[in-house]
């Protein structure tokens, strides 16, 4: 009997706020423990909660941006439980009445546009974090508070890869849009799996078995990738799967029952007396849609569209959306997109990556103190760009009008990171026109075969490769500033004749 898998995610993202959700606390991360904390974070008799509205519409940003649908009014719920990191035994979040409901996430996965319904994204509060040391135990509650958004699938996923890549184009989109920083290093995303799986063609689900608290992506698609396959293994051999929760031990590469699974109802959930329900009105939620960006897919498809660039090409720019704004804004005034993209993606780009380095400084330290000598600082950032943005089009121009060649228009643009000289002076300074005078050329052609009898005499018994070698001596004896395309009609008429 063939098995498939059924899967749906539960995404928890915290958001990109400056204080916490119920207080003024700070949501900052990495401070010394339990230093950010005050009576509403720690549950204290009392302490009241008052709404981040920040983090109210950071919520609903995200759930445009996840194509959803905006209910008219939502509220907060007590979900109470016992847990050393929840001071107050009980969790604020949204249960029957969520923030966002109804949306979808559309992604590329195996050749082809797929989506990924969310079921509904609710706001919540996060909890502390357990140390456990050898011989005890402690909590920082420095994390409790912080805004935290669980993003809820439908069980349409199907395979471990198919999970990473909707986890990938989720953060893509959160980050993008401003929602949340998504570093997962930091805790600020993390993710439960339910997985279930059944005889393909059934129309009900297995038993619903859920793994906590992942914390990379690449760990989910492990743990997805053993845990499908033990599930199978099990139902074949005649056994039988429960609800359960599980825990994914990365260093071994398995998933270990933690408990039975509790149902919805073990949480008591009930409205909390303290906060009026969220009814939005029609200018608020106007506000947070005029901030809503375009979606990274939509952006890769209209630039393939507008500006005839390949997949690869516009997919580097649907990842980095300010470099992707810096060739829209050059390709819009411009027959030649293309010849933009390569130059942004593969000298712009490049350069930029290269000058973060941390290995260079911006101060040359001399052999005595008195002889330090001040480096003009390197470009780092789109900002911090020494040529305006149109220097480019003029270096593109440069070689399309074939005034210099490619290999010289690489040393002006090199010159041009490096000082912000205009692409034109560069030229001239350094004598880098090219030469498309024919006289000159043929001079430098005949040169060159008379220095490389062999070659020439190689291309002439039918060796047409032979022809590279004695161009590559033309260009290096005009220090490369002879026309390519003039220097191979030359040296081919002369050596046939």
């Amino acid at each position: 009997m063939e098995y498939e898998a059924i899967i749906g995610l539960e995404t928890h993202v915290q958001l990109k706020t400056q204080s916490k959700m119920w207080c003024g606390c700070a949501n900052r991360y990495g401070e010394a423990p339990n230093t950010q904390v005050c009576p509403g974070c720690l549950g204290l008799p009392g302490a009241l909660p008052v709404p981040n509205e920040e983090a109210l519409r950071l919520t609903v940003r995200a759930g445009y941006l996840l194509n959803c649908e905006i209910p008219r009014t939502a509220k907060f719920d007590r979900k109470n439980y016992f847990y050393p990191d929840v001071s107050k035994n009980y969790q604020l979040t949204q249960n029957d009445q969520p923030s966002t409901r109804r949306g979808f996430v559309e992604f590329e996965f195996g050749g082809r546009l797929t989506r990924v319904r969310i079921h509904h994204a609710h706001l919540e509060e996060d909890v502390g974090k357990s140390f456990h040391f050898e011989r005890h135990s402690g909590v920082d509650f420095n994390r409790a508070g912080v805004p935290l958004l669980e993003i809820v699938s439908e069980p349409d996923i199907t395979s471990a890869d198919m999970a990473y890549e909707y986890l990938t184009a989720l953060k893509e989109i959160l980050m993008q849009g401003g929602v949340s920083d998504c570093d997962m290093e930091k805790g600020m995303v993390r993710c439960d799996v339910n997985v279930s799986v059944r005889p393909r063609g059934q129309q009900t689900f297995g038993a619903r078995i859920e793994i906590k608290n992942m914390n990379s992506f690449s760990g989910v698609r492990r743990a997805l990738a053993y845990e499908i396959p033990r599930q199978i293994t099990v139902l074949q051999s005649g056994g039988r799967l429960v609800q359960s929760t599980r825990r994914w031990d990365d260093a071994a590469g398995i998933t270990e029952e933690m408990r039975t699974k509790e149902d919805a109802h073990d949480y008591r959930y009930f409205p909390d007396p303290d906060l009026m329900p969220l009814a939005p009105d029609d200018a608020w939620l106007a506000g947070v849609k005029s901030q809503v960006i375009e979606l990274p897919l939509a952006r890769k498809q209209r630039f393939m569209q507008d500006y005839g660039l390949p997949a690869t090409d516009a997919e580097v720019f649907k990842r980095d959306p300010e470099l992707g704004n810096y060739f829209e804004a050059l390709a819009r005034q411009t027959k030649h997109p293309k010849a933009v993209a390569n130059w942004v993606i593969n000298n712009l780009r490049a350069k930029l990556a290269e000058s973060s380095d941390p290995g260079e400084g911006a101060l040359a330290v001399g052999p005595e103190p008195d002889t330090e000598r001040a480096v003009a600082p390197v470009a780092t950032s789109l900002a911090d760009l020494k040529f305006p943005p149109a220097a480019l089009l003029e270096l593109i121009g440069l070689v399309e009008n074939k005034t210099i060649s490619s290999s010289a228009a690489q040393q002006v643009f090199a010159e041009m990171f490096d000082t912000g000289k205009s692409p034109a002076v560069i030229v001239r300074e350094k004598g880098l026109a090219q030469v498309s005078d024919t006289g000159a050329i043929e001079q430098y052609c005949e040169a060159v075969i008379a220095a490389h009898p062999g070659p020439a005499n190689d291309f002439k018994s039918g060796k047409t490769a032979a022809l590279n070698f004695l161009k590559g001596q033309v260009m290096k004896l005009s220090k490369g500033k002879a026309n390519p395309a003039l220097v191979g009609e030359i040296l081919e008429r002369k050596l046939r004749g």
